[in-house]
């Protein structure tokens, strides 16, 4: 999927891709802004304690660091929602920067979606998505799971196009 070209990363998206990534890209920051709560097991995953043992350290440490944090989160999945194409497919170039945000958003967005479909360490998703199918394949948890399993190929492939020398 991804490629380096020169000093650019470059991935041609037709437009369900576009269209997928739009709508994870926007729920991260429908979470991180009028959905943020801290009960929720996502925004909880995301936004880790830092000090699971001392509440008081914990408070401190969220109320220096997390605004700046969200904010960057939201910028992050803001890149992505910039950088993708029109409603028809096409190319999306990006620079050294613009990479490493999308790799921090979709990693974002596989953490939250892990939260949401109870995906665990030790989770075979393969399994996990035959399973799904042979219950229903129409069912949601398909479609889910199948759009999680995407933006791991992408991660992965935009990464494999970062530390790529040539």
């Amino acid at each position: 999927m991804f490629r380096r070209q020169g000093d650019r990363y470059v991935a041609t998206f037709a437009v369900d891709e576009v269209r997928v990534l739009r709508k994870v890209a926007s729920e991260v920051v429908g979470l991180l802004t009028d959905g943020f709560d801290h009960s929720d097991p996502v925004v909880g995953r995301l936004f880790p304690e830092v000090y699971p043992d001392d509440p008081r350290s914990t408070a401190d440490f969220r109320r220096y660091t997390e605004g700046d944090l969200k904010t960057a989160k939201i910028d992050q999945a803001g890149a992505i929602l910039a950088a993708l194409p029109g409603e028809t497919g096409g190319e999306v170039r990006l620079d050294a920067e613009a990479a490493e945000a999308w790799l921090r958003a979709l990693n974002d967005a596989r953490l939250a979606m892990g939260v949401r479909l109870e995906i665990k360490d030790g989770t075979d998703l393969g399994e996990e998505l035959d399973e799904a199918v042979a219950e229903d394949p129409t069912s949601s948890r398909v479609f889910q799971l199948s759009v999680y399993a995407y933006l791991g190929y992408l991660q992965e492939s935009l990464l494999n196009a970062l530390i790529d020398e040539a």
